[in-house]
């Protein structure tokens, strides 16, 4: 694992077409944003397991 210290509105790019940049900091969380290609897909560890298939979600909405 790679381990990195970035102030706030510093970034870390991955690739040429993902970036990491540190939003704000304080009380003990740090805020960031991602960019990348909508082909990505970016989410929380803790939610990786419980993601319902977006084919169930476009039969549930309709």
């Amino acid at each position: 694992m790679l381990v990195l210290t970035r102030k706030q509105e510093e970034m870390i790019r991955i690739g040429h077409d993902i970036v990491i940049k540190v939003i704000s900091t304080g009380r003990g969380k740090v805020k960031i944003g991602i960019e990348a290609p909508n082909d990505v897909r970016v989410m929380r560890a803790e939610l990786d397991e419980k993601v319902i298939p977006v084919a169930h979600l476009a039969r549930t909405a309709s």
